[in-house]
């Protein structure tokens, strides 16, 4: 009884320090989006842009980060929620923001399971040529039903109803920033949770070793499956965020574009962390809009040289090496 206690009084700092880091990070999330608000109310179109493509990356950062799965098909769950929530709105007249969500992170999951089940029968380069193939079909199968997609015209006549009935989605894009940031912060907050509790921990432990948990008795295959179907629903999310706020939804929702920069914002970060996947996108996304607007004929140098620069000498991602050398300055404190 006395070591349990005494496990338990260990425990209690470690919890309450790991509370702390949560209430900081999301504290510094408030205070960015704050800033973005004020200092760029023309540009919160690319803020909102920002906001859903991060939530797409944190969606990859659960399979590939978290789980180990290689993807480069990844953007067929955010397009599968960009295009539910847009066709339950034009076609169905569900044109409520939360409920288009709500059905975006269902579209998004059901793509989850589809291509877990594929994806996952195969390991190392057979399961990226898979993801490839995947994100292609998809891809396909929107441009080809276009009597309820648009096809390569788009999905356009989308219009969400006032959130809440009270705040209408208008032309500078604020309800719309707002609304993104809130379902960001929810997200982020649930993944923070889901990441540290046993399921989390059963992925991290099948990334390292998937032998040794199938002969501890866990079920390798069911694990990664049920997190691709919450990495769906994740990345529907930021689709029905992007059909929502531009209210339109292209082909290049599921384009292999898409899924390789999600990935690339990915690694930029760090992959295994959800801060690194937030940072990994808001730089990247953020250096793009600058030097594509600085040279437009050049721009695309420019972001390589940045990626060669970060994946030769910060290996671990932009967060993973500044959290490393944080970590070995304070131990070097006095």
């Amino acid at each position: 009884m006395a070591l349990l206690t005494n496990r338990e009084s260990a425990a209690a700092p470690r919890r309450s320090s790991r509370y702390s880091r949560d209430l900081i990070g999301i504290a510094v999330i408030l205070v960015f989006a704050v800033l973005g608000y004020l200092l760029f109310p023309n540009n919160l179109a690319l803020l909102t842009r920002i906001t859903a493509i991060a939530l797409l990356v944190l969606s990859l950062d659960l399979v590939t980060g978290y789980c180990g799965v290689a993807t480069l098909g990844h953007a067929a769950l955010f397009g599968a929620g960009a295009y539910a929530a847009g066709m339950a709105a034009v076609h169905g007249g569900i044109t409520e923001p939360v409920s288009m969500v709500v059905i975006g992170a269902l579209g998004g999951a059901a793509a989850g399971l589809i291509s877990g089940l594929v994806i996952l029968r195969a390991h190392g380069l057979p399961q990226l040529v898979l993801s490839i193939a995947i994100i292609h079909l998809f891809h396909e199968a929107a441009n080809k039903a276009s009597s309820w997609t648009g096809g390569s015209d788009g999905l356009s006549g989308i219009a969400p109803d006032p959130l809440l009935g009270l705040f209408a989605f208008d032309l500078w894009g604020r309800t719309a920033y707002v609304f993104g940031i809130v379902l960001l912060l929810a997200v982020f907050i649930v993944l923070r949770q889901l990441v540290r509790s046993p399921f989390g921990m059963l992925c991290r432990g099948i990334k390292e070793d998937p032998i040794r948990i199938r002969a501890m008795g866990g079920s390798v295959q069911a694990t990664l499956i049920r997190m691709y179907v919450i990495s769906g629903a994740v990345a529907g999310i930021g689709g029905a965020l992007s059909a929502v706020s531009t209210q339109v939804v292209g082909l290049d929702s599921l384009s292999f574009t898409l899924s390789a920069e999600s990935l690339v914002m990915l690694v930029l970060g760090g992959t295994g962390s959800l801060y690194g996947a937030l940072i990994g996108t808001l730089a990247f996304m953020w250096f793009e809009d600058l030097v594509s607007a600085a040279n437009p004929f050049h721009w695309l140098t420019m972001v390589g040289v940045l990626l060669i620069a970060v994946v030769l000498f910060a290996p671990r991602g932009l967060f993973g090496t500044a959290s490393a050398l944080a970590a070995r300055l304070w131990k070097g404190r006095p």
